[in-house]
């Protein structure tokens, strides 16, 4: 089992620049890496997780630090509510680690990963329809609009057709077995078409892109004026939807025509000092191959009233 290593740590530390007595929201606990270093600088926290087992991992920690941390089995999405129960609004800081943990990835009875035989699952919170469920049930188009969309596959539609001529399919290898012949790949030529194919089905089934969207609307209703944003992602579809929410939310986003007034109707900006994105140095990657794909984008909240709680919605 790969030990777990919390991605871009140092830049998202210096990110939020947490002051001992501060209040930092860990949005995705996972092993709980971020929050311990957290903890370390002082901060009391509260960590979000919509997976159980990272909870029940998280138990000895929250036993350490009973007064410093809060471990809410949940989707950080709802972190607003969560937050005002526990007493802990607004916060300092908001740190987001988006996509599937080391945690889930090695347990091969989880299903997430290719590399490991075990049952087709993928679900985050371990509730609802499985990925054997979908794959099992699901039309031939709407399968290949998934792998399409959320796994960036122009050989969908012919990798669909393999899927529902195989089924059922219960397995992570079975499925991995399929994809790979259905597309002709070749070990050590050929880009693992299985990965794009297992990343497609896990962000639809947990709802991974929909979830981002409501948490950064989340994070912004809950940090209070200078509180900072940090947000690591691993893939494009993720990294453009924080990028577009950051450049929407600041005033970065071009205007009709620059040689026109602003609209009546603009919003002042909720966030300010957008950094450009950080990714990972060649020595982090080389001793951290999960880190390879990794943006970490940040900002500062502004005084400014949410856009999400004036009927904005997310970007």
């Amino acid at each position: 089992m790969t030990p777990h290593v919390p991605v871009l740590l140092d830049a998202v530390l210096d990110a939020l620049a947490i002051a001992p007595g501060e209040c930092h929201v860990d949005g995705t606990f996972g092993a709980g890496g971020y929050t311990k270093a957290m903890l370390a600088r002082g901060a009391r926290v509260v960590a979000f997780d919509r997976d159980p087992d990272a909870i029940a991992a998280g138990g000895a920690l929250q036993a350490a630090e009973p007064a410093r941390l809060t471990l809410i089995e949940g989707r950080f999405s709802e972190m607003e509510p969560a937050l005002a129960a526990v007493g802990a609004l607004p916060v300092d800081g908001v740190t987001l680690d988006i996509g599937v943990s080391s945690m889930q990835l090695d347990r091969a009875e989880r299903g997430f990963s290719v590399q490991a035989d075990g049952p087709l699952d993928m679900r985050m919170e371990q509730a609802g329809p499985s990925a054997a469920d979908l794959l099992n049930e699901a039309d031939e188009a709407d399968i290949a609009d998934i792998i399409f969309r959320y796994g960036e596959e122009r050989r969908s539609r012919r990798i669909a057709k393999a899927i529902v001529a195989a089924r059922p399919l219960l397995r992570t290898s079975q499925l991995a077995a399929v994809v790979r012949r259905a597309v002709g790949f070749v070990p050590g030529r050929d880009k693992d078409p299985a990965v794009q194919v297992f990343q497609a089905i896990r962000i639809h089934l947990n709802r991974e892109l929909a979830e981002l969207e409501d948490g950064l609307a989340a994070a912004e209703r809950v940090l209070a004026p200078g509180g900072r944003l940090a947000v690591v992602t691993f893939h494009s579809l993720e990294d453009r939807i924080v990028k577009s929410f950051l450049r929407d939310r600041s005033g970065a986003a071009p205007s009709r025509s620059r040689h026109l007034p602003a609209a009546s109707g603009a919003r002042a900006p909720s966030f300010e000092a957008v950094a450009k994105p950080v990714r990972p140095s060649a020595a982090e990657t080389a001793s951290n191959p999960r880190a390879r794909s990794a943006t970490l984008r940040v900002a500062r909240r502004t005084a400014a009233r949410a856009w999400s709680g004036q009927g904005g919605g997310t970007a």
